[in-house]
């Protein structure tokens, strides 16, 4: 009955953790939920100030495809202030949503057989929009012992007359990791012989970022015009349900996104723009977003602390965003008697049902060897999961 192309996408696994994570505790169980990424935060006052002005002045109509023209100007000055990047309000585009942004640009760019390079691991999403396209997904894999970054000569390699697009995050979601910009530099270098790829960067955890300046691709003058960023404000200002990302790219680019857009949703709330708006204009240097900046800082080293006692997790030490990818292949054979951890999967599942903490598989990551992390809460929660995890494990033999 329904569509192959419905039938052959995934539901986010992400998603679907969280949804086992509702049940268990609709059942009285205190489940402890490290698995989705959303900052506990809530979206600071000065922000929700802009948005009740932004009812108060009647923002309640239907907005421009593209987003407010202000809205839009505020972008290119977050480019130029941020990156020192020059955008253009006609190469903006505001979405519902980061997530909508990249399949904006995933359906416009793709054809049936186009071949789109991923490190992996990856976000979830990438692969499931990249089906919806009828692409193909290309995958370099990264390691723990590379802090689950690819080099140049893996890209070169992974390079085909197919390849049309290359799609990446930094800071990464599921990893942490944040390419350094001779990091960047390297990758770009290698683009500039490949005119035929377009580079789709996804930023969205810019302002969660533990080494100091942000560094995008999107910097090097060769391949520029060919770089299209993604980003919004979803994790760096703790505004998740207002549904507001953006892309920045070259006309041609934008213009497609636009159209694109214009037959599905239209633009987004007029009131979640004015919030935007304001979230963006002030950037990342306002007081409550140095705070939660800080707190994440501390709950990374935190957990990485606690994590690297807990005999068999392996954990290095990521740079942004506030997940930790640990591989916990160690506990693969291992059972406690009624069940047998064969895969990041099981073992996922076993810390849900024995230690009621909730973490996504590698497997969903493009990597089985791992589990995720999420230290988007608590101090308190994370170290009563960690304790939690540690005494399930240790029935494991």
């Amino acid at each position: 009955m329904l569509s192959d192309r419905i039938n052959k996408i995934s539901e986010s696994e992400t998603l679907a953790m969280a949804q086992k994570c509702r049940e268990l505790q609709a059942e009285g169980h205190d489940v402890i939920n490290l698995s989705l990424g959303e900052p506990d935060f809530f979206t600071p006052f000065y922000i929700k100030d802009a948005a009740k002005e932004g009812i108060d002045k009647n923002f309640t109509f239907y907005s421009p495809v593209a987003g407010y023209l202000d809205l839009r100007k505020a972008i290119c000055d977050k480019f130029l202030r941020d990156n020192n990047l020059a955008f253009k309000p006609d190469q903006i585009v505001v979405s519902n949503g980061a997530k909508q942004s990249i399949a904006n640009v995933v359906l416009c760019l793709l054809n049936p057989g186009d071949e789109v390079i991923i490190p992996s691991p990856y976000w979830v999403t990438y692969k499931e929009v990249i089906k919806l396209a009828e692409a193909k997904p290309v995958y370099i894999h990264a390691t723990i012992e590379n802090e689950f970054k690819i080099g140049p000569e893996q890209l070169k390699q992974a390079i085909t007359p197919k390849s049309k697009l290359f799609i990446f995050s930094s800071p990464c979601n599921p990893t942490g990791t944040v390419y350094s910009k001779d990091e960047l530099r390297e990758l770009a270098e290698v683009f500039a012989g490949y005119p035929q790829v377009y580079i789709l960067s996804d930023e969205i955890y810019e302002h969660i970022n533990f080494v100091g300046k942000h560094e995008t691709i999107a910097q090097f003058e060769a391949i520029r015009d060919r770089v299209i960023i993604a980003n919004g404000v979803s994790k760096g200002y703790a505004m998740t349900g207002w549904r507001i990302g953006y892309i920045g790219a070259n006309r041609t680019i934008a213009h497609a996104c636009e159209k694109l857009q214009s037959q599905f949703t239209s633009g987004p709330s007029g009131i979640s723009q004015r919030a935007a708006l304001k979230a963006i204009a002030e950037g990342g240097q306002h007081e409550e977003m140095r705070s939660m900046l800080a707190a994440f800082r501390e709950r990374r080293d935190l957990l990485i602390d606690m994590l690297q006692k807990v005999p068999g997790i392996k954990v290095n030490h990521p740079e942004g965003a506030f997940y930790l990818f640990t591989n916990i292949t160690y506990y693969f054979g291992k059972t406690d008697g009624n069940i047998t951890i064969n895969t990041c999967d099981d073992l996922a599942m076993y810390l849900l049902n024995k230690a009621f903490v909730a973490l996504i598989p590698g497997s969903a990551f493009g990597n089985p060897n791992c589990i995720r992390f999420s230290y988007a809460t608590s101090k308190e929660n994370l170290t009563e999961a960690v304790k939690r995890i540690e005494k399930a494990l240790g029935k494991l033999k």
